[in-house]
């Protein structure tokens, strides 16, 4: 182990940046080499550097009652990053589903379609069945993750959708009587019995 791992914790990656291959035709790898030179980095900095000025640049979606155009990258960066894989595929598809590969957009669909990850209310009427809309605040973070690996194997898959989350999609504990006196409820939180039936 080198003296660098230690002070790291031990032979694990190192967390501060990750590397990625950049092919170059010889003609834009000389001139990039010359543009570091100018701000007094190496080519990796330098490159690093492009993208992130860059990001300022890059408009999400159009927005033509913005004057700017509408939020960058860069405007978004805080909402959009996550250290957590499930989290931060849920914040870009929210947004900005237009950025989402076909895979992703397959992942998706199981996602919005699953009445377990999302905070909703039994809809007036016979059958009183479990109803949600797909935003923010309906989302259960917390039971997203937990099932994350299950969502994107079957995602991949095309298989073993069986192994997904359930809800009950209508009220078991409604009757005739009870669904015309019964407030509509809003769940407004996982951890409300009264609220939230499964």
């Amino acid at each position: 182990m080198t003296d660098q791992e230690a002070r790291k914790g031990g032979g694990g990656k190192l967390s501060r940046s990750e590397t990625v291959t950049v092919r170059l035709d010889p003609k834009l790898r000389y001139l990039a080499e010359l543009a570091a030179r100018l701000h007094r980095r190496t080519l990796s900095s330098y490159i690093e550097w492009a993208i992130v000025k860059s990001l300022s640049d890059n408009v999400l979606k159009s927005d033509p009652s913005d004057p700017s155009g509408g939020p960058t990258i860069d405007d978004e960066a805080e909402f959009l990053w996550d250290v957590d894989d499930a989290d931060r595929f849920a914040k870009l598809a929210l947004r900005y589903p237009h950025l989402l590969s076909h895979e992703e957009q397959v992942r998706w669909k199981l996602i919005r379609e699953n009445g377990f990850l999302w905070r909703g209310a039994y809809r007036r009427g016979q059958p009183r069945e479990w109803t949600w809309t797909v935003d923010e605040d309906s989302l259960v973070f917390e039971r997203l993750r937990e099932h994350w690996a299950t969502f994107c194997r079957v995602a991949d898959t095309g298989v073993g959708h069986e192994s997904l989350p359930t809800w009950p999609r209508t009220d078991p504990t409604s009757s005739h009587e009870r669904s015309t006196s019964r407030p509509h409820l809003k769940v407004d939180s996982v951890d409300a019995d009264d609220d939230i039936p499964f």
